[in-house]
């Protein structure tokens, strides 16, 4: 299944991070919070802007970090995605 987000929107799939390894403390599933880091699955054209389509600075395989509350949790053949605004994004990260 391919899946376009639209105009200024993208597709992502949150990274689960690995517990501390010196953590003791075992926290139930139903009180973890939502992973911040997320790959990008697809992104949309770009948002107008003063009558031009202004390209996104995402492409698929990226890794971003978004808040906590960001976009909107979506189920799709299965799978758990979150789509947000590209305003909604605070940085991509390079693993250099």
């Amino acid at each position: 299944m391919k899946i376009t987000p639209l105009y200024d929107r993208v597709l992502l799939e949150r990274l689960e991070e690995p517990p501390p390894a010196d953590s003791k403390i075992v926290i139930p599933d139903s009180a973890k919070e939502p992973p911040l880091q997320a790959e990008v699955i697809a992104v949309g054209e770009g948002r107008w802007e003063r009558g031009r389509l202004v390209p996104l600075l995402l492409k698929k395989g990226d890794i971003v970090l978004i808040g906590k509350f960001a976009g909107t949790d979506i189920m799709i053949a299965g799978e758990e995605y979150v789509i947000v605004r590209e305003e909604e994004i605070f940085c991509k990260i390079s693993r250099r």
